[in-house]
């Protein structure tokens, strides 16, 4: 199969049946095998019986139902774990991504050797000061802190090659960082596509402005975990080291001055550098400690299930994790 389109969804009814009609238009026009996969992440809306309509009506339409909502990483791990394309294209259902794009993705994947493509949206129709503003400052800051060079890490128009979306785990909200993901596990090509970005036709934004603080706070995350997930005792275990060493050498001097030099001057315990000593060596003390603790879970801890799903639609007997 040429592409395996994977729709993760929140109460979009008004927009599905627009949408699928337009992805197949493109998708029989250029002559391409397709499915296209829709992940109910919990809809209390008609959203999956349209579904049920539409599957009815198109077999390659397959569907994946959450028994609440897990969130949109959770969505696309289930959709990724299902998709059979040689090529996945990821877009959002509220008709914001242009389907005419996919060909040219398609193509980049294929002819061109790209692991994953990012899609720009370069003129944007949000409100420039709650999301255009805000998103700037989060893609710059991803880029500086990642090293993946990207203009729009948000962009829910994504194509992959199958390889990447075995081989990535998407979970809590990192759907956000999925080519920082990509890179790490050791995807290098990565590249990205100006694509048209259109209004909002039907319903409300799924994000507010809480998005972007969770995104910096999982920035954060992506960071620690790409330089020391394998081996937290790096990280903790040298600032541990450092802050005993410091804690031990101002007791040495505090030893050495009182033995030596000032005998019968203040009691050490009613001197600052005391007080310095002993927080230093118990802060390091706790450091080492959480490295420690932090090998000893990584070597331990098991797979859980991140979502669980109510029904599904037309997929092939593959296990969902």
């Amino acid at each position: 199969m040429d592409i395996s389109v994977v729709i993760p969804l929140l109460n979009e009814e008004d927009s599905l049946t627009e949408l699928h009609h337009w992805i197949a238009n493109v998708m029989q026009s250029n002559g391409f095998s397709y499915e296209i996969l829709f992940i109910d992440d919990g809809s209390t809306d008609l959203s999956w019986q349209t579904i049920e309509t539409l599957q009815i009506k198109d077999k390659n339409v397959k569907g994946i139902r959450f028994l609440k909502n897990f969130g949109k990483s959770q969505a696309l791990h289930a959709g990724f774990a299902q998709a059979i394309g040689d090529v996945i294209i990821t877009m959002d259902a509220d008709l914001q991504d242009n389907p005419e794009e996919i060909p040219e993705l398609y193509s980049m994947i294929t002819k061109q050797g790209f692991d994953l493509v990012s899609g720009w949206k370069k003129k944007r129709f949000d409100n420039k000061i709650t999301k255009n503003l805000p998103s700037k400052l989060f893609n710059w800051a991803a880029r500086k802190t990642s090293g993946v060079k990207l203009n729009d890490f948000n962009c829910g128009l994504k194509a992959y090659h199958n390889n990447v979306v075995k081989n990535i785990d998407v979970n809590g909200e990192m759907h956000r960082y999925i080519p920082v993901l990509a890179k790490n596990a050791g995807f290098s090509k990565i590249g990205e596509k100006v694509v048209q970005h259109q209004a909002r036709k039907y319903g409300e934004t799924k994000f507010g402005m809480d998005r972007f603080i969770n995104g910096f706070l999982d920035l954060i995350t992506i960071w620690f975990l790409s330089k020391f997930a394998k081996r937290p005792m790096h990280l903790f275990g040298a600032l541990g080291v450092i802050m005993l060493g410091i804690g031990f050498m101002f007791a040495i001097y505090l030893g050495i001055d009182k033995l030596f030099f000032n005998t019968t001057g203040r009691l050490i315990t009613q001197r600052p550098q005391f007080y310095l000593a002993l927080v230093t060596m118990i802060l390091g003390s706790q450091f080492f400690v959480a490295g420690f603790l932090g090998e000893i879970i990584l070597r331990q801890r098991t797979e859980t299930k991140r979502y669980l799903i109510k029904e599904s639609l037309n997929l092939e007997a593959q296990a969902i994790k």
